[in-house]
């Protein structure tokens, strides 16, 4: 099919992948604008960017669709579809509809559910116990769109936001192509949404990843999980700042201490909760890399007794 795909971060770079595998005609590649980044803030292109480059594609980058040279471009690439995947901008009316079969958006999640910005944080953030990818046909509103494909899988116990994104990603890439083929088939069936069981995945602020340490030790392992690696849980200890990127609950572990108190500190790190206790895997200090507990301790002093806050 003749299509355009529409995407930017990481997470749409297998679907692209798959659609050309696939043989489809990708006409053109949006993307949102290169980026300053690094000490040089030079402008550095998304990964959908430096994908569509490598295999000599057009790649549009429009800042939004308010234009009318914008909106008229779209529609002159005479579009059986367009593939849209964490693109980052909202697609007017005009636009969803210039496409001959309108505009497909893989999402995250199992809609209604987190609709919006962040299904996979929240997700796991929720204690969700499965999510998967969902193709939509995209309307004026976010994420309302009636449902044409779907995939799950569970939430395990030890995700992170980095593993379940690359786990929905893979889903997503293989999710694409089909959808495509159903739809040349003309076997594609959709689904509107149930009015109940809507929610929204709000972007992460910056003021959530402080933990609580006042709170229970399930909401803080997910809490932890769920903001791995970025922009990562944060807490401070012996006057620094600590992110906090891998924890468990610990089993059987009674509150035997005050919240954010140090329970144990030599090969295990164990911090007390509102009820019971979670284990610190992985921290990172600031201009340090990602350490596991026993370099984390090797190099920073914290002992039975003291307090993360």
């Amino acid at each position: 099919m003749r299509l355009a795909f529409m995407g930017t971060p990481e997470f749409s770079v297998p679907v692209l992948s798959e659609l050309l595998a696939a043989g489809h005609d990708v006409a053109a590649v949006y993307t949102r604008a290169p980026k300053p980044s690094g000490r040089g803030q030079k402008l550095k292109p998304s990964p959908v960017q430096q994908l569509a480059e490598a295999h000599g594609l057009e790649v549009r980058t429009p800042k939004n669709f308010k234009l009318d040279e914008d909106r008229d471009a779209f529609a002159a690439l005479d579009l059986d579809v367009a593939i849209v995947v964490a693109y980052g901008l909202i697609l007017p009316q005009p636009v969803l509809d210039a496409p001959r079969h309108g505009c497909l958006n893989l999402h995250a999640s199992l809609l209604p559910r987190w609709r919006g910005a962040a299904p996979i944080q929240r997700a796991i953030m929720a204690g969700d116990e499965i999510t998967g990818v969902q193709v939509m046909q995209m309307e004026a509103g976010l994420d309302t769109g009636p449902v044409l494909l779907s995939e799950t899988t569970p939430i395990k116990d030890d995700d992170t936001a980095a593993s379940l994104h690359d786990r929905l990603s893979e889903i997503a890439a293989q999710l694409a192509p089909r959808a495509l083929a159903a739809l040349e088939r003309g076997a594609l069936v959709a689904a509107a949404q149930p009015e109940a069981g809507v929610t929204y995945a709000t972007k992460i602020s910056p003021e959530e990843a402080r933990i609580d340490w006042a709170a229970p030790a399930a909401h803080i392992d997910r809490h932890i999980r769920g903001l791995s690696p970025f922009p990562g849980a944060r807490s401070d200890a012996g006057g620094a700042r600590v992110k906090i990127l891998m924890s468990r609950i610990v089993q059987g572990q009674s509150s035997e201490g005050a919240p954010g108190e140090v329970l144990s500190a030599d090969g295990a790190l164990t911090v007390a909760c509102a009820d019971g206790a979670v284990e610190l895997i992985t921290l990172q200090r600031a201009g340090k890399r990602p350490q596991s507990t026993d370099e984390f301790l090797r190099g920073f002093s914290i002992n039975v007794g003291d307090k993360f806050s």
